[in-house]
């Protein structure tokens, strides 16, 4: 019952099978303590009709009192640890799993964010693990439970009186028939609201960051209306879920109660016929008020089981993803980057084919070339920010694939042209660069990428929030801050893509001043779309169509007559000479 194919269906951890095996067992025996308190009134009942029929003498009112008061400590004992076994072990277990969760997402290869965007996994990580928490916590165990404790008590009445045993109990097994039945059209519905409410999400999420772009174009009205009829869908496939669940559980539980009706019937028809007496429909008819009970919760819940199984495969299909693994020792013969024949395919488009060059220590090499050529991919895949699907790639002479991620880049340093900055105070956020660095070592990394100048100026200086994403910072003073964050570090590789291409000349002018002191003595290699930030490079590549096109210095690829590095320098050369 509880196997692996269980634990995958419900994406339980092994933690987890151990807490449902657990809620399932304390279930079992709360369920039978309760049938014996129903037991216990029957005995009773029969002791009193004794008297009065027979004028046999009244149980001891003492041994009555004990009896009741053994039975309550017991069932408050039972109900106590089965409410820990279920709600109290799967809360723990909810937060070990997001944890987890966010284990794995850390150790992910970027290329994987790429197929998934933020509103889905932010679904999958809050939306689809509380739908799981609350199956584990509120229905297997009470489920499974209610399957096992009312399998025993069936043999038990099956034993005593099987006529009586069917009609009491012959709408279980239908109304569970009806709703394992209809299994496969709940998760189907199931399917249809979660894309419905992805596609509301992201249409939110889209507009939200497309404020400026969509006010600027005047395309609120189309926008708004495309959002409108987003969340209208929602809401329709949600109403129509619930409703199209609701009929499926309303149906069981009516099939399930036509039992009382039953077995009303059946011990009527065997007393008047002589084959029972009173008392044993008695006691089929107290088993009947809590027959059904443990059935009452996990009967409401067991449609939003069938349905957590998407949830539950969305987990999965996380989990089933290949992380990027490797060993937490790094001992490089020095930082020189090596490209061998690398191949790196994105899906089923191929993106570099045989690339092969050479980034020395101490030395600034310059990937350059059009629009997809495959630059960005090369810094990526020399950080193992992705991994590359063919040839090798070595740092001092050691491959990187066999490097575990996080210990390969604590030797590098980035600098993007997208800044990524944290709703945070300046101070902390140059401090990621170095997780305790004292406030003295980060002013002096702030101080040596000139962003003295502008915090200075800040309300706070550097305790001074910067709000999201640096919003109340300009773009060349987030830049500023990320080479603080690189200066802090101190790796001796560095990164560099386009870390000047969207700032005036002014701030220009700072940041480059500030990567002089950055680049000093290290690995350096830079993306570039303007050929006159790396005309003092010590080596250039040029891509092209995913492959490497040319290699030199920069003096050696302009004197030769058919280089594509002089064709781009003479092309932009000639776009700076236009005037309006």
């Amino acid at each position: 019952m509880f196997g692996k194919n269980f634990q995958r269906k419900y994406a339980l951890s092994d933690q987890g099978l151990k807490n449902t095996k657990k809620g399932t067992l304390w279930t079992v025996v709360t369920n039978l303590v309760v049938m014996g308190g129903m037991g216990i009134l029957y005995l009773l009942m029969s002791r009193f009709m004794d008297t009065l029929l027979d004028g046999a003498p009244l149980p001891n009112a003492i041994w009555i009192l004990l009896l009741v008061a053994a039975f309550l400590i017991l069932s408050f004992v039972t109900h106590l640890e089965q409410y820990k076994a279920t709600y109290g072990l799967v809360y723990g277990e909810v937060k070990n799993m997001r944890i987890s969760l966010a284990e794995r997402l850390r150790k992910l290869p970027l290329g994987y964010f790429g197929k998934r965007d933020l509103a889905d996994l932010t679904e999958t990580i809050m939306g689809d693990v509380n739908r799981l928490e609350h199956v584990w916590s509120h229905c297997l165990g009470y489920l499974y439970g209610a399957f096992l404790s009312t399998a025993i008590i069936a043999v038990m009445l099956l034993l005593y009186d099987w006529r009586m045993a069917i009609a009491c109990l012959w709408g279980v097994p239908v109304a569970f028939a009806l709703l394992f039945g209809s299994r496969k059209l709940l998760k189907k519905r199931s399917e249809l609201t979660k894309a419905a409410g992805l596609r509301a999400s992201d249409g939110m999420q889209e507009t939200l960051e497309n404020m400026r772009e969509i006010r600027a174009t005047n395309q609120e009205d189309r926008f708004l209306k495309d959002l409108y009829e987003k969340i209208d869908a929602h809401e329709s496939t949600m109403i129509h879920g619930e409703l199209f669940t609701g009929i499926f559980v309303n149906a069981a539980s009516v099939i399930m109660r036509l039992g009382v009706a039953t077995t009303i019937l059946t011990g009527t028809t065997l007393i008047l016929s002589g084959k029972i007496d009173f008392m044993l429909l008695f006691m089929f008819l107290l088993v009947i008020t809590r027959v059904y009970a443990p059935f009452d919760q996990a009967l409401a819940l067991i449609a939003e089981m069938f349905v957590s199984q998407v949830s539950a495969n969305r987990l999965m299909e996380l989990y089933d993803t290949k992380t990027a693994e490797g060993v937490e020792r790094f001992t490089p013969n020095g930082h020189d980057i090596v490209f061998d024949k690398v191949g790196f395919a994105y899906d089923d488009e191929q993106v570099l084919k045989g690339v092969s060059f050479t980034a020395k220590e101490g030395e600034v090499t310059a990937l350059v070339g059009p629009s997809g050529s495959g630059k960005s991919t090369c810094a990526r895949l020399a950080a193992r920010l992705w991994d590359h699907s063919e040839g090798k790639i070595t740092v001092g002479g050691v491959d990187i694939s066999t490097i575990d991620p996080e210990t390969l880049l604590t030797d590098y340093s980035m600098v993007f042209q997208d800044v990524v900055l944290f709703d945070d105070t300046v101070m902390e956020n140059i401090r990621l660069g170095k997780h305790g660095a004292t406030d003295e070592v980060v002013r002096a990394a702030a101080k040596a990428a000139n962003c003295d100048e502008f915090v200075e100026k800040l309300p706070n200086g550097y305790d001074t929030p910067i709000g999201e994403n640096g919003a109340k910072l300009s773009g060349g003073e987030r830049q500023r801050i990320s080479i603080a964050r690189a200066l802090l570090k101190n790796a001796p590789i560095v990164l560099l893509d386009e870390a000047t291409a969207s700032l005036d000349v002014e701030n220009e002018t700072k940041v480059q001043g500030a990567l002089s002191r950055l680049l000093r003595g290290k690995t350096v290699l830079v993306i570039a779309h303007r050929m006159r930030t790396v005309e003092n490079a010590d080596k250039i590549v040029v891509l092209a169509d995913g492959r490497v096109a040319e290699q030199g210095s920069p003096k050696e690829l302009l004197a030769r007559e058919n280089s594509l590095f002089r064709h781009m320098t003479e092309l932009q050369t000639a776009g700076a000479n236009f005037r309006i």
